[in-house]
C-alpha cells in the first residue's frame, strides 16, 4: 500500500519535527511507500521555515504554503489534491492524532470500505467544544444527508480516487467531509487513542464551530430554502382554518367588525401564497447553487484495463518536491 499523509499546519513549528519523525518511524515499516504533505495555512513564517527544513532533510516530505490563512478544510483540500498515492491519510499537526494509530486506520480500509474515521474513545475537548462539535455533526447527518456523520473526525484514511468527486469544488467554505460523502457511502470508523494537544490551544472555539456549521448548512444544502416552502404550506393551513372560523363567526352573527372576515382570510392566504412562491423560486436557485458547487454526477472507483496486468504502471514513487519556487 502506498500512502499520502496530509497535515494542515498552522502555528505548529514546535510540533512538526516530532510529528514527521514519528510518521517516518511508523510508515517506513507499515506501508510499501509513503509521502508526507505539509500544508502551511497562511503567512506563518516560522511554520513555513520549519516545513521547508523538514522537506529538505527528509526525502518523503513535501511542503505547500497557501497565500493566506484559508482555514483547516481549505488547506486539507489543497493537500488532498497534491497527494500522489492511492490512499490518503489526514491528521492534525498538534500531535493529538498519534501517528502510531495510522496502521489501525489502514487495516480498516478493507476491499469494501473507502473511508475510515479514527474516533476517540472519550471526548478530548471541553463541554462547550464537544457540544458545538456534536451540533455540526448532527447538521451534516440530518440536513446534508452525510451518512454516519456522528463518527466524523479529522483523523481519516480514504482512497484517493474520492477526490475525483470534488475536482471543481471551489469557494471559501470548503468542507472535506461533505465532499468525500459525495463519492462514497462505504464508510466506517475505528476507535483510536487520542493524545493531549502538545502546544497551544485549538483555534476551533465554540463560536467558530457554530459559524462552521452555519456555513456548511448554507453552503452545501438547500434545506433552508425548502423550509420556506414548508413554512408557507403551514401558514396556508392555518389560513384555511382561520377562514373557516371567521366564516362561521360571520354566518352565526358573532362578527361585529366590518371587513374583518375578508381582511383576516386574505392576509393569511396571501402570506401563504407568497411564502410558497419564494420557496419555489428558492428551489430553482438552490439547484443553480448546487450545480455551481461542482458536485459530481458520478465518481469512478475502478476501471478494467484491457492491457495485460504486467503492463499496468506501478504505483507512484516517492513524493516530488512540493516546495518548488515558493520558498520565502
Amino acid at each position: 500500500m502506498y500512502v499520502s499523509v496530509v497535515v494542515p499546519c498552522y502555528r505548529s513549528s514546535a510540533t512538526l519535527p516530532a510529528l514527521v519523525a514519528r510518521l517516518e518511524d511508523v510508515l517506513s515499516t507499515a506501508v510499501a511507500g509513503y509521502e508526507v504533505v505539509l500544508v502551511v495555512d497562511g503567512g506563518d513564517r516560522a511554520t513555513w521555515t520549519t516545513a521547508l527544513e523538514l522537506q529538505r532533510s527528509h526525502p518523503h516530505v513535501g511542503a505547500v504554503r497557501l497565500s493566506r490563512n484559508y482555514g483547516q478544510h481549505n488547506a486539507l483540500v489543497a493537500g488532498v489534491r497534491a497527494a500522489r498515492h492511492d490512499v490518503t491519510v489526514t491528521m492534525d499537526d498538534d500531535l493529538q492524532h498519534p501517528p502510531e494509530e495510522i496502521p489501525a486506520l489502514l487495516a480498516a480500509l478493507t476491499e469494501d470500505v473507502d473511508l475510515v474515521y479514527g474516533v476517540a474513545a472519550e471526548e478530548e475537548h471541553g463541554a462547550g467544544r464537544s457540544f458545538s462539535s456534536r451540533l455540526a455533526k448532527a447538521a451534516m447527518e440530518r440536513v446534508m444527508a452525510v451518512r454516519d456523520a456522528r463518527q466524523l473526525s479529522a483523523f481519516r484514511a480514504f482512497r484517493t480516487f474520492l477526490r475525483d468527486g470534488f475536482t471543481t469544488l471551489n469557494g471559501p467554505h470548503a468542507c472535506l467531509d461533505v465532499a468525500l460523502s459525495w463519492g462514497t457511502t462505504h464508510i466506517t470508523a475505528v476507535t483510536v487513542r487520542m493524545d493531549e494537544r502538545a502546544e497551544g490551544e485549538s483555534g476551533y472555539t465554540f463560536r467558530k464551530l457554530v459559524q462552521h456549521t452555519v456555513n456548511m448548512v448554507l453552503g452545501y444544502s438547500t434545506a433552508p430554502l425548502r423550509l420556506v416552502t414548508y413554512l408557507g404550506a403551514a401558514v396556508g393551513l392555518l389560513g384555511f382554518a382561520l377562514l373557516a372560523r371567521v366564516l362561521f363567526l360571520y354566518f352565526s352573527g358573532q362578527t361585529t367588525v366590518a371587513g374583518f372576515t375578508t381582511v383576516a382570510s386574505l392576509v393569511s392566504l396571501f402570506a401563504s401564497a407568497q411564502m410558497i412562491a419564494i420557496g419555489t423560486l428558492g428551489e430553482y436557485l438552490g439547484r443553480v447553487h448546487t450545480n455551481g458547487q461542482g458536485r459530481p454526477t458520478y465518481v469512478i472507483r475502478a476501471a478494467a484495463d484491457p492491457r495485460p496486468a504486467a503492463t499496468v504502471p506501478a504505483p507512484a514513487g516517492p513524493a516530488r518536491d512540493y516546495a518548488g519556487s515558493t520558498a520565502g
